[in-house]
């Protein structure tokens, strides 16, 4: 499929689920938000003026070590002092993290994805208001031999803006606990895998794995990576057509959809 398809049939796919689903989020407490973490975020397109949107993930999650079942708290917030509007949450995941569900929210289908993404839920916002926030609960699962990333970009209601993204982010161990019922990882640091023999997977390390697609034969279209390390995320050609556009921190817009039919 080509890449100016995708985005097109991307943003009419998503915005018709947007207008059934119905948002399950509640507001995070003060508490609650002290287990979460902006990590890896950053700003990407100004947001409508008094409106100031950001993300939260768990600091920690626990991998079921023989189900490899894990669940992530996920957060948007509007710290400005204007209501939002209509805006959208996706939440994607990449290498051995796959998102199951996401409450409230619809599945992204697999030729709509991003490059490299395993899977990912589109959650409609109608509007936020001044100071409130949004919590949804993400079910995931992990796969300990790999490491794993989740990214969550909040956007305007047709994708062609995106206000704010966190990550991709790993979520990982360098000391996995094969014998104990769950495995604890921490959001921010790269997995390193223990193979069968006991000792550490180089494959798991984030070092030579993010910048370059894995080796592939053609070099990836890429766009940046929003964690510190600044790391690229293959996107395919619709990416390269973002870079040259100057709309670098966008995930797959319409390309303004051209106006074609």
């Amino acid at each position: 499929m080509s890449s100016h398809r995708r985005a097109v049939i991307a943003g009419s796919l998503l915005t018709a689920s947007f207008t059934s689903v119905m948002i399950l989020g509640f507001t995070a407490s003060a508490d609650d938000e002290g287990r979460l973490s902006n990590h890896g975020g950053k700003t990407v397109d100004a947001a409508p003026a008094g409106v100031k949107l950001s993300t939260l993930l768990s600091k920690e999650i626990k991998v079921d070590n023989k189900s490899g079942e894990t669940d992530i708290t996920g957060v948007v917030k509007n710290e400005g002092d204007k209501a939002s509007g209509e805006i959208r949450l996706l939440v994607v995941g990449f290498d051995g993290m796959t998102v199951k569900n996401v409450e409230g929210c619809s599945a992204i289908p697999e030729g709509d994805l991003p490059d490299g993404a395993n899977s990912g839920f589109a959650c409609a916002i109608d509007d936020l208001a001044a100071g409130k926030s949004k919590t949804f609960a993400i079910d995931a699962m992990y796969d300990l031999s790999e490491r794993g990333r989740i990214c969550l970009p909040v956007q305007n209601a047709d994708g062609s803006k995106t206000y704010w993204q966190q990550g991709p982010v790993p979520f990982g161990t360098t000391n996995q606990s094969p014998n104990e019922p769950a495995t604890p990882l921490l959001l921010g640091t790269d997995n390193s895998p223990v193979t069968p023999g006991g000792g550490d997977g180089d494959s798991g390390d984030g070092g030579s794995s993010g910048g370059n697609g894995g080796g592939k034969g053609e070099a990836p279209d890429e766009l940046p990576q929003t964690g510190p390390a600044d790391r690229v995320l293959p996107l395919g050609a619709a990416g390269a057509a973002l870079i040259s556009a100057g709309a670098a921190g966008l995930w797959w817009n319409q390309r303004r959809a051209r106006q074609e039919s």
